[in-house]
């Protein structure tokens, strides 16, 4: 009886040991996962013309999640956005369904050397971190992105939006932009805005997942009023091999 009962406790030992060594291990991971863990945007807005613009007005998106949170409007308010030219007067709305960017300018007006082939972009940019995870497999239901979002529907991803890591999701979509200005009828422009998301992480060596986004138009002469982009959103990308939160 009593080697029944070493044996028994012995075992018991055992596995109590391996259960504790279990919760040590996964422990750690979690520690390391949250310890390293940083997320971060960057997003871009570009006009390219070969023309020069007058009078010029555009209101475009501001990404931001389904409640209406946007992680770059302080930046913008504080006009802390990078190559924004001095000319251009920016003001945020919000129109109840999203929040737009007012940017207006007297003129753009390109160097000389300026074609059809040769276009002038003039780009600005906002990079922001994030204090928390962000939202890389469905920004489009849970996490930022420009809005609103019409017609979002799933396509076959292309060679440009594949991913060499992660089981990538692609989509198009369409979203409306104010575009007003003076050019000649046969100026050509370009607006684009993007937006990428990556959350950064290192455990035993580094790992990171993202999603991306692009929306853009193409507009010939003059335009005055609203016309719609096409966007194209890739999710998914990336490592989603994380630890599991300890019960």
């Amino acid at each position: 009886m009593d080697r029944i009962i070493k044996i028994t406790l012995c075992g018991f030992i055992v596995i109590l040991a391996g259960f504790v060594g279990i919760i040590s291990y996964d422990g750690f991971l979690m520690e390391r996962y949250h310890s390293s863990l940083s997320g971060s945007y960057a997003y871009s807005f570009s006009v390219t013309t070969d023309s020069e613009l007058t009078n010029v007005t555009f209101f475009i998106q501001v990404q931001e999640d389904p409640s209406g949170n946007s992680p770059i409007v302080s930046r913008i308010s504080a006009k802390d956005v990078s190559g924004l030219p001095a000319d251009w007067q920016t003001a945020l709305f919000a129109t109840g369904k999203a929040t737009m960017l007012k940017i207006t300018m007297v003129s753009i007006r390109p160097p000389a050397g300026t074609t059809a082939g040769n276009p002038y972009t003039v780009t600005f940019r906002v990079n922001i971190s994030s204090k928390n995870s962000i939202e890389t497999l469905d920004p489009a239901t849970n996490g930022v992105i420009f809005r609103p979002v019409q017609n979002l529907r799933v396509v076959p991803c292309t060679e440009e939006t594949s991913s060499p890591s992660g089981s990538p999701t692609c989509a198009e979509y369409i979203t409306p932009v104010l575009a007003d200005y003076s050019a000649a009828p046969g100026a050509t422009v370009t607006l684009s805005s993007t937006l990428d998301g990556i959350n950064n992480w290192k455990i035993l060596e580094p790992q990171a997942n993202e999603y991306h986004t692009k929306q853009s138009v193409l507009l010939f002469g003059e335009n005055h009023g609203w016309t719609t982009e096409k966007g194209t959103l890739v999710t998914g990308m990336g490592s989603y091999d994380l630890p599991k939160p300890l019960i």
